[in-house]
């Protein structure tokens, strides 16, 4: 995480414990829009970190929500009775309306992920619900990253096993298989002009994003790889899982490094570069795109002039 920031979410480890907190985590706000929480649209993001032997209580809410694990070792997540170990560059679903609680085991290390949230725009809706689970822990009642092994297998899914949830059945995407899958089809594709070799994470029963109202990516770009600037509908925030490079945002440049966070707003104009000729860039983002795809919202622009590169100020 950028270096201003990592002194605030160290400082929050003395001042607040999880059991008077609920979560100790440090939101990430846009200035323009203070007192909303809000880091763009409608999109929460903040950093939550914990201490060897923490736990944080189990609750649900009818917001849906992920978290990308930054760094650390030794954490942990139970949603719904399925317990995961976690690693840095994991991917993790809390969909809406599950009981999740978390924590680091004593032997590990202090641990911080990125939370990510729809919870504004269901507030703005009016249809937020929040429960406190009755034995503050829940019981892991199945085999460790059972999701993983069940539903994680490379285009294959259990024989028989109907899944009518409204979310992916897969709560944990591992890093090591996401990071082969990208260099593996850098190898085989160009991929996209405007977002370069990138994934969508997905609910391997039907394909769809991952959860109703959030969607997720990750993208990876070749050593001195830029990508042609395009817009569209929806908000997205990114997180540099590897490498370094920078992203040029309605007309400005903005540099990033790993496990830095930046966003753009939906409908502005935006292209990415890889500043290493030797080395991949990798990022993670998610966005509200599945919202705007299922109002009937989602629309995609090019840009048309400039060689498909936006022109910086002198």
């Amino acid at each position: 995480m950028r270096e201003d920031v990592r002194p605030l979410v160290n400082k929050a480890l003395d001042l607040v414990s999880p059991e008077k907190a609920g979560r100790r985590v440090i939101a990430l706000e846009n200035p323009g829009r203070k007192g909303t929480s809000a880091c763009v649209g409608w999109l929460y993001t903040g950093l939550q970190v914990m201490k060897p032997g923490e736990s944080a209580s189990a609750h649900s809410h009818a917001s849906s929500a992920l978290r990308f694990i930054i760094e650390g070792k030794g954490a942990y997540t139970v949603v719904d009775g399925h317990k995961m170990d976690l690693a840095a560059g994991d991917f993790v679903i809390t969909p809406n309306g599950t009981w999740h609680d978390h924590g680091v085991e004593a032997d590990g290390a202090t641990t911080v992920w990125q939370d990510g949230l729809d919870m504004l725009l269901v507030n703005q809706l009016d249809a937020n619900f929040y429960a406190v689970h009755p034995d503050r822990v829940q019981k892991s009642n199945y085999p460790i990253n059972d999701t993983v092994q069940v539903f994680g297998g490379p285009g294959l899914l259990p024989a028989g096993e109907a899944w009518s949830k409204p979310y992916s059945p897969l709560f944990k995407y591992e890093w090591g298989r996401t990071y082969e899958t990208l260099v593996n089809a850098a190898k085989a594709t160009d991929g996209s002009p405007y977002d370069a070799i990138m994934m969508q994470y997905v609910n391997p029963a039907t394909g769809g994003p991952v959860m109703k109202t959030l969607g997720a990516n990750i993208q990876l770009l070749r050593a001195g790889e830029r990508t042609k600037a395009h817009r569209h509908t929806g908000s997205v925030v990114y997180t540099c899982a590897k490498g370094s490079g920078y992203s040029i945002i309605a007309g400005k440049r903005y540099d990033w490094s790993k496990s830095d966070i930046f966003v753009v707003p939906s409908w502005a104009m935006h292209e990415h570069a890889n500043a290493s000729e030797r080395e991949d860039a990798v990022l993670f983002s998610f966005s509200d795109v599945p919202s705007m795809v299922a109002l009937g919202l989602y629309r995609e622009e090019a840009l048309a002039d400039g060689g498909g590169h936006q022109k910086l100020p002198h």
